[in-house]
């Protein structure tokens, strides 16, 4: 019979493996204790957005994948620069163009709510 330890007795050894029985396995306690929860944003800091669908996603991904983060924050000319150099697609450009001239974003998620998306 394997004990697993020479330093330990066999009624040690099968306390200790039930003390950890749990993490090694996977069950039982969760991540959602006080200690793990995320604190919510503090004055000036952005809310977090939330969940996309699966096809909204993808097209926010490739949308994004021609703001370079060089032009971040930006307004529309910068972002437009931004996506030309990085050769956009002609509907990614159309969508640039239709953001307010006056207003700068910070992040992509910012352009893309600002485009009713």
């Amino acid at each position: 019979m394997d004990r697993g330890s020479d330093k330990h007795s066999a009624r040690v050894d099968d306390e200790l493996a039930r003390e950890v029985r749990d993490i090694v396995q996977g069950v039982g306690g969760t991540r959602a204790d006080d200690g793990r929860v995320p604190e919510s944003p503090a004055d000036g800091e952005p809310e977090v957005s939330g969940v996309l669908d699966d096809g909204e996603t993808d097209e926010l991904s490739r949308f994004g994948r021609y703001i370079g983060r060089s032009a971040l924050p930006g307004d529309r000319e910068k972002l437009r620069q931004s996506a030309e150099t990085l050769l956009a697609p002609d509907d990614v450009l159309a969508e640039i163009d239709r953001l307010p001239a006056d207003r700068e974003f910070a992040t992509v998620t910012e352009i893309w709510a600002a485009l009713g998306h």
